[in-house]
């Protein structure tokens, strides 16, 4: 049976390998990172013995049933809703942007079909043809909403002005005329239970997987493999020629505190 490269032990990867193991091909994974899982990777921490994502928070959600059957094989999903909460000019407001959110911001009492016609009251009908973020969202929601809940968190999130950004990052009308401030409109949703490193490393755990962790994977050795999948940078599959592409990064700070 042909042997078969994946470069990238996160959840594409790991899936990847497991499948082409079950129909018998032996299958080499490769991560330069010490750990699986990519950005997912947990770990308990050693002093308050919480599970921690390594590298930010991550709910798994999804409306497709077959792919929900297939990760609770792996392990049980604790159920888990995404609420989030916004600090904005001194308030605390619930997103996405929803009736709540309009009416606290506003000081309303508006009906849905009353905030729908205030938002659109409020957007810029000047902007016909947007062509940075910031354009399209004054288009869609006007400036107070704009200003207290895109400028600032956009800026903070890609390092550029929202001005630099281009507008197909802003595709759709981000506000739920409603009280629904489920962040996620997925049927699914939850977090493992024992962490994401825990299924992935179930997932790896096949007699035809050769995981190799801490390891580079040089382009020149795409030549013993049948195949290889890459997941990784792609403009380091490339080699840089053209410098490196602008990731959005984020610097992780632990901060340890008792209480919420």
């Amino acid at each position: 049976m042909e042997k078969i490269g994946i470069v990238g032990a996160g959840f594409s990867g790991a899936v990847i390998a497991r499948e082409l193991a079950e129909r018998g091909y032996q299958v080499d994974v490769f991560d330069i990172r010490p750990h699986v899982a990519g950005n997912c990777h947990t770990a308990r921490d050693a002093e308050s013995g919480v599970m921690l994502h390594v590298y930010g928070p991550h709910i798994f959600h999804t409306s497709n049933e077959r792919v929900w059957n297939y990760v609770q094989r792996w392990d049980r999903f604790m159920p888990f809703i995404n609420r989030v909460k916004a600090h904005a000019r001194g308030k605390v407001h619930s997103l996405p942007i929803n009736l709540m959110t309009i009416n606290q911001l506003f000081g309303k009492q508006f009906s849905p079909a009353e905030a729908r016609a205030f938002i659109a009251e409020q957007a810029d009908q000047s902007i016909t043809n947007p062509q940075s973020f910031e354009e399209q969202a004054l288009r869609f929601v006007g400036r107070e909403i704009y200003e207290t809940f895109f400028c600032g968190y956009t800026r903070k999130q890609w390092g550029m002005e929202p001005s630099e950004l281009p507008a197909s990052i802003l595709k759709r009308l981000p506000v739920r005329f409603n009280y629904d401030d489920n962040y996620y409109a997925s049927k699914f949703q939850g977090i493992p239970e024992h962490g994401y490193s825990y299924i992935v490393e179930r997932i790896l755990a096949h007699a035809n997987i050769k995981l190799s962790l801490g390891t580079a994977f040089d382009r020149a050795q795409a030549g013993d493999y049948a195949h290889v999948f890459y997941s990784g940078p792609i403009d380091a599959w490339f080699g840089f020629p053209e410098g490196r592409l602008g990731y959005r990064t984020l610097d992780f700070e632990i901060v340890r505190g008792e209480g919420d």
